[in-house]
């Protein structure tokens, strides 16, 4: 099913997890979702450690929380070093 030729691919697949992980999260964000569902609680026990140390640096913009979209970018760019770094 998937196939990983290295280390490289195997945290490429996880950080792509991640990223797909904070999405579904913010879109979850619009529609205010019960808190206690497990899959809610999973995504925020995912999530959370990557986006609260972003929360603390970069501030709101009105409502907006922008730390999920710098977490993306953040998260693509590592991406992108792991894959050609040839790991």
């Amino acid at each position: 099913m998937f196939d990983f030729q290295s280390v490289g691919d195997i945290i490429s697949f996880l950080i792509q997890l991640l990223v797909i992980a904070i999405f579904i999260r913010v879109l979850l964000s619009w529609v205010q979702p019960d808190p206690y569902n497990p899959i809610v609680r999973a995504l925020d026990a995912v999530t959370e450690p990557i986006l609260q140390p972003l929360r603390q640096i970069i501030p709101r913009i009105g409502m907006i929380d922008i730390t999920p979209i710098v977490a993306i970018i953040a998260l693509q760019f590592i991406a992108q070093l792991v894959a050609e770094s040839g790991i």
